[in-house]
């Protein structure tokens, strides 16, 4: 499987982090969800699946939360990991990320989770603005 970002610490323990994260295109754009802390950055909506969670229950919740958006139709793309540390867990993390690509339908609101908010930002930009390596070349693969 594909790695991005930096290479496991010798010596480091990591937890391993399961991740469902969505591309969302419509018109030329992609839904992105800003997150302002503890780094500012536009990521795709996602995010960990919590134990005895279905990975799609988690795609739809993280959606949801992150961006206030109901989507159908997701479709699995591919995956990739990362080595990283979550300051928000304080923990170094193995991080599963599995990329979908989905429909969005409707909003039904503002996002819930403290922190993020939801724009439309054209494809291109969307491309080179994402806050990791692995999400700008699945963008970059499957949506360019």
């Amino acid at each position: 499987m594909r790695r991005y970002g930096d290479s496991p610490k010798a010596g480091q323990n990591y937890t391993f982090r399961p991740g469902v994260y969505v591309i969302l295109p419509r018109a030329g754009k992609l839904l992105l969800t800003h997150q302002s802390t503890p780094y500012p950055e536009f990521q795709l909506p996602g995010g960990g699946v919590d134990p005895g969670e279905h990975p799609l229950t988690a795609l739809h919740r993280e959606v949801m939360e992150e961006t206030g958006w109901r989507i159908a139709d997701a479709r699995r793309l591919g995956a990739f990991r990362r080595f990283t540390w979550m300051p928000e867990y304080e923990i170094w993390a193995e991080k599963l990320c599995v990329i979908y690509t989905a429909r969005p339908v409707y909003a039904l609101g503002d996002p819930t989770e403290p922190g993020h908010t939801a724009h439309w930002v054209p494809a291109t930009v969307a491309a080179q603005e994402l806050g990791n390596p692995g999400e700008r070349d699945l963008v970059t693969r499957h949506i360019l």
